[in-house]
């Protein structure tokens, strides 16, 4: 025992790994302290300082409501007393003891032990002389004593690179934002009348530096490269696959185990936030895949967390994810559902993501999710819903909306389930936009029939117009479509390879101007023919080939299109911004009608769908006048035949399908054409 001014003083053992002796009165102390081996460590005591955590943080978690979570518990570098180091604290009120044990104790848990703050369930200690970088983790003994595997830290804000699981001591957040003009903007450009056009990127398969398969770009690289690509092709927004830190690579990340860690694969959380500071100065909108709904079940992550079901529940009937093999988040605990929504608010708030896209929210939904009769237990009322978890979901979205206005939060929820983009105060979930599940199975199925048999199926193009409106859609062709045997989009298509490739761009030109916000996961905008490899990379050599050069060069001037004519996304969730003009099942043959309300100027869609070319096609037209040719899906530069109206087309005065006017189009085989009015002849 070193004391000012005094000769140092030797503790005793009083019992194996516990010392004693006199204090002085008042004073401050350190301990010198002879390891085995001969090393010598001077310190502060650990347990010479006061409490770390005010009741207000105690009684905000214990309600499930304390928001900053990561930046008040964990391992958060501090000064305490004049001194510095880090204080550690966990949240596992069923267990006999809790230690924090690292490099700097040689990881043995009797070295430090935490204080337990009873009223929350939290223990808690300041280690002195510790900084940022430090790895650690908890050794928790149970309630019934026997001593758990190493526990990672459920609020690190980062971590050891997989397949390592230590927990890293992350530095206080400090960095400079030059993105003051998008976040002032943001919520114009992500609202329900703005085009929206995501390009879904897994981040470590998009481009392997020099074609390495075991290597990855890091988020400087991602900065480099994928920021500048995504705004030349025009999307407005990047959604990246879970980046939180996740065990196993092949999960691509919809297992993740650190909901408040960035993973270490790419980098730190600084190269995160310039990655994000890129895009948001290049024009692109950042959306983080999140998922709240289930975490897998590896030891060192928070299955059994202190010995007991702490974040899952005990029932597995209503704990254990039998399509996944993972465990259930018990949201009806408050500190659970609190320690989901500050996850959440971590990456709007302190990353500047401007949404998040909610995974697998159906199976939130109903508590008899993929399971038989006997596997689930029913609600309170005796019903399938699944109450905690509605009321988990309402609450995040009310907290978001009010905390990080301009934000978007983003449902994939594939059943029909009423209201999940309607506000809760009319009794909805309070999302801004739901993935359109629906129309994606239906339009594909479509389109993967030979021309021939389209005839007797016309509803599946068209139904999903019937509920077009109920909510806010995203029509996503995302990476669930190019997976598990599933094929590539162009693998989907029918025919030889001209067939395909022309079905292919008729299909993207009918999602571009069908209403909906757009979303397209990567190597889709390539044609790429297999499925997708989360080992590879896309593969960039196709574009040396003409067909899937061209098939890029569509989607860009796609993009283009839907955002420079108002028509094509300014009434995106109202009725009155489309009208069919014919749906000629027998031919295979649509035409619709978009607006955009007011002076916008009104654009007409034609698809033809079977590999026959049609002349002299009759379609009605709203106004006179000049309708400009202004996409042809089977334009030369696509890789097409060319075969359409020489630029543009005069309404005749004859009516025709409802409308005052028509016009007689030359209609390319498996093309879409778009024409847009540009006035009446002088």
């Amino acid at each position: 025992l070193l004391t000012e001014g005094e000769s140092p003083r030797r503790l005793e053992a009083a019992a194996p790994g516990l010392f004693v002796g006199p204090l002085p009165a008042g004073g401050a102390y350190r301990l010198r302290i002879t390891w085995p081996g001969g090393g010598v460590q001077e310190t502060e005591d650990p347990y010479a300082f006061g409490l770390l955590l005010g009741d207000m943080d105690l009684h905000l978690f214990a309600e499930g409501s304390h928001w900053r979570l990561a930046q008040e518990l964990g391992a958060r570098p501090r000064e305490l007393e004049g001194v510095p180091g880090v204080g550690f604290s966990v949240w596992a009120p069923n267990a006999r003891r809790v230690s924090v044990v690292g490099d700097f104790n040689s990881w043995d848990g009797r070295r430090h032990p935490m204080r337990l703050r009873h009223a929350a369930g939290v223990w808690e200690l300041f280690v002195p002389r510790l900084g940022a970088g430090e790895r650690y983790k908890f050794e928790i003994v149970g309630p019934d004593g026997v001593l758990l595997p190493l526990k990672a830290d459920p609020l690190a804000r980062m971590t050891e690179a997989p397949p390592a699981t230590s927990s890293i001591v992350a530095p206080n957040w400090d960095f400079a934002w030059s993105d003051d003009e998008w976040m002032a903007r943001r919520a114009a450009r992500q609202a329900k009348d703005a085009p929206i056009s995501v390009y879904e990127v897994h981040a470590a398969s998009w481009l392997r530096p020099d074609g390495r398969p075991e290597g990855s770009l890091d988020w400087d690289g991602l900065a480099e490269r994928l920021v500048p690509y995504v705004a030349d092709m025009g999307f407005t927004h990047v959604e990246l696959l879970p980046i939180m830190e996740h065990p196993f690579g092949g999960s691509w990340g919809y297992q993740p185990l650190s909901q408040f860690a960035p993973s270490a694969r790419f980098g730190s959380p600084e190269g995160l936030a310039r990655f994000v500071d890129a895009c948001h100065r290049a024009g692109i909108g950042v959306i983080f895949d999140w998922v709240p709904a289930h975490f897998p079940t590896d030891a060192h992550g928070l299955a059994q967390f202190d010995g007991t079901h702490l974040y899952e529940h005990s029932d597995p009937r209503e704990g254990f994810h039998q399509d996944w093999n993972t465990l259930i988040y018990n949201l009806g605990r408050r500190e659970v559902s609190g320690f989901l929504i500050a996850s959440a608010l971590y990456w709007l708030e302190t990353f500047h993501v401007d949404g998040l896209r909610v995974d697998a929210v159906a199976s939130m939904l109903y508590r008899d999710y993929s399971r038989s009769a006997g596997e689930w237990v029913p609600n309170v009322h005796g019903g399938r819903e699944n109450l905690e978890s509605i009321a988990f979901l309402k609450q995040l979205n009310e907290v978001v909306a009010s905390r990080c206005p301009g934000a978007v939060m983003v449902a994939e929820e594939s059943t029909a389930w009423p209201g999940v983009s309607a506000p809760t105060h009319e009794g909805g979930l309070g999302f801004h936009y739901k993935w359109n599940m629906g129309w994606m199975h239906d339009t594909l199925s479509f389109m993967a029939r030979d021309p021939i048999h389209r005839a007797w199926h016309p509803h599946e193009l068209t139904f999903g117009l019937l509920y077009a409106f109920t909510e806010r859609f995203v029509l996503p062709l995302s990476h669930d479509e190019v997976v598990h045997g599933k094929g590539s989009l162009l693998g989907k298509m029918p025919g030889d390879p001209w067939r395909r490739f022309a079905n292919l761009r008729a299909y993207f030109a009918f999602m571009w101007t069908h209403p909906g916000k757009k979303l397209l996961f990567m190597g889709g905008e390539i044609a790429q023919p297999g499925e997708w490899n989360h080992d590879a990379e896309i593969p960039w050599d196709l574009l040396e080939q003409a067909e899937h050069a061209g098939i890029q060069k569509l989607v860009r001037d796609l993009n283009r299109i839907y955002q420079d004519h108002p028509a094509l996304h300014r009434l995106d969730a109202a009725a009155e911004g489309f009208a069919w003009l014919t749906v000629d099942g027998a031919a295979s043959i649509f035409a619709y009608l978009r607006r955009g309300g007011g002076e916008d100027a009104p654009v007409i869609v034609v698809l033809n769908l079977t590999p026959e070319p049609r002349r002299e096609y009759e379609i009605g037209a709203p106004e006179a006048g000049l309708w400009r040719e202004i996409f042809n899906s089977d334009a030369e530069r696509y890789g097409g035949g060319n075969i359409g109206n020489g630029g543009a087309v005069h309404a005749d005065d004859a009516p025709a399908q409802g409308q005052p006017h028509s016009l007689r189009l030359t209609l390319p085989p498996l093309g879409a054409i778009i024409l847009r009015h540009e006035g009446v002849r002088a």
